[in-house]
């Protein structure tokens, strides 16, 4: 199998397949707005055909990444939400578990994604015996919390390495022609890659603000794309009956119109922690505005059924689950015989760990289905590696953008998201001291 399969049996209580063809005429006319770049946000639509325009930059960027693994410790990745999410979720996915601890490709570390001064004074501990390098990600560059941590960051670097030293290790990820870190990339003549103009922050994994800190990190970036030039191809076909991607936009608008106001991510393995995270921030922001969408949350089994799968099971009847199996773990474990079988585990013993992994999952998904009366949608992929990782996040960007259509809401604009920001400025700029005196 490749590619992105849903499983809709887990949902037979709350719709039956003709609910799902019902909306053909809907979903057809959403690919049709969506393959002419019309309707609410088109001059966001770039992300459709970008798998295959990014593989023209991929020289440039591999040669880039080497450059700092070669002189480089770690790379300093400084962003938040879409500027962060995209890598991070590829690095956590594909990465070996504890890479800071294994291989030889740098480290990539992140920051700018919070505004905790311990956080980021002890990431400068870290950083004071290292050679490293900074990947600024920020289309404006007045996002406070990135702008601030940059500013706090480049100051370590530039006095590790001098002025001149330091320009040579920062790298702007930002808007092409605009912009005050465009203005200070091209004064302090950094290395930039730009952020494409009709590319929104959650959409742009598959540009180099995704890319260029997987590179760094060791991971096969071509066959990411790959992956997504092939989900670029499968998800023309516009029918309901074939197109899992349209079916799974479909499935959650039937359950948020019978008033689900929660999706439960779900995955089993750890290692898709922060694609859930960057799931939450496409969707999110994509569909929660003009009092609509579902909340989107997440969760990793078996390890949060110690702690969510009560309320789950029992709890009031306001989420459905969707939950992506993986076939094919990245590894496996035999589970070793024991003479004295004193933990009485020697009726698991030459079974793999992934096998009792796979048994949490049915059982638990027999459970919440059958007893619990919660709908699951299964969403089923081969294996996790580079390649279908990238098909999955092209999968999800154009779940994204039909279900928001259905929704009725722009799914390319976020006002709700300025409103902290405004009020967070006049707070600083109200208690600022006046230039040049100390706080």
């Amino acid at each position: 199998m490749k590619g992105v399969i849903l499983e809709t049996a887990g949902c037979k209580d709350f719709f039956r397949e003709e609910d799902i063809l019902a909306l053909q005429p809907d979903v057809t006319a959403a690919h049709a707005m969506l393959a002419a770049k019309q309707g609410p946000g088109s001059e966001y639509l770039g992300w459709l055909d970008l798998p295959d325009a990014a593989m023209a930059q991929l020289p440039e960027i591999r040669k880039v990444a080497e450059g700092i693994q070669a002189t480089s410790d770690a790379l300093v990745v400084i962003g938040i939400g879409g500027s962060y999410l995209g890598s991070r979720a590829g690095i956590e996915a594909l990465a070996h578990s504890f890479s800071n601890f294994q291989g030889n490709a740098a480290k990539v570390i992140f920051a700018g994604h919070n505004l905790s001064s311990s956080y980021h004074a002890d990431l400068l501990d870290v950083l004071q015996d290292m050679d490293f390098s900074i990947n600024i990600i920020s289309k404006s560059g007045k996002t406070t919390e990135p702008a601030i941590a940059f500013r706090i960051i480049r100051d370590l670097l530039e006095r590790k390495y001098g002025r001149e030293g330091a320009r040579k290790r920062i790298y702007a990820t930002t808007d092409p022609h605009k912009g005050v870190l465009r203005a200070l990339a091209e004064s302090e003549e950094y290395t930039t890659f730009p952020i494409p103009e009709d590319i929104g922050g959650r959409y742009s994994v598959l540009t180099a603000v995704g890319l260029l800190p997987m590179a760094v990190a060791g991971l096969d970036i071509e066959a990411l794309l790959a992956g997504a030039i092939q989900a670029q191809g499968d998800l023309q076909n516009p029918d309901l009956s074939v197109n899992s991607c349209y079916r799974y936009a479909a499935a959650r608008n039937i359950l948020y119109r019978q008033g689900k106001a929660v999706e439960l991510l779900v995955c089993y393995q750890p290692e898709l922690q922060y694609f859930c995270e960057w799931w939450k921030q496409l969707f999110g922001e994509s569909e929660g505005k003009e009092g609509k969408g579902l909340f989107p949350a997440a969760a990793v089994f078996s390890t949060d059924l110690h702690s969510l799968g009560q309320f789950i099971q029992e709890g009031a009847k306001l989420l459905f689950e969707t939950v992506i199996k993986v076939i094919k773990p990245r590894r496996d474990l035999l589970i070793p015989h024991e003479l004295e079988d004193a933990d009485q585990l020697n009726y698991l013993a030459g079974k793999g760990m992934d096998f009792v992994n796979d048994c949490a999952f049915r059982g638990t998904l027999k459970a919440h289905t059958e007893e619990g009366k919660v709908p699951n949608l299964v969403l089923t992929m081969d294996s996790l590696d580079a390649w279908n990782l990238g098909y999955l996040f092209y999968f999800m960007e154009k779940a994204c953008a039909v279900s928001g259509t259905l929704l009725g809401v722009n799914p390319y604009d976020q006002p709700g998201v300025e409103a902290y920001k405004k009020n967070m400025s006049i707070l600083l700029k109200g208690s600022a001291p006046p230039a040049g005196k100390d706080l």
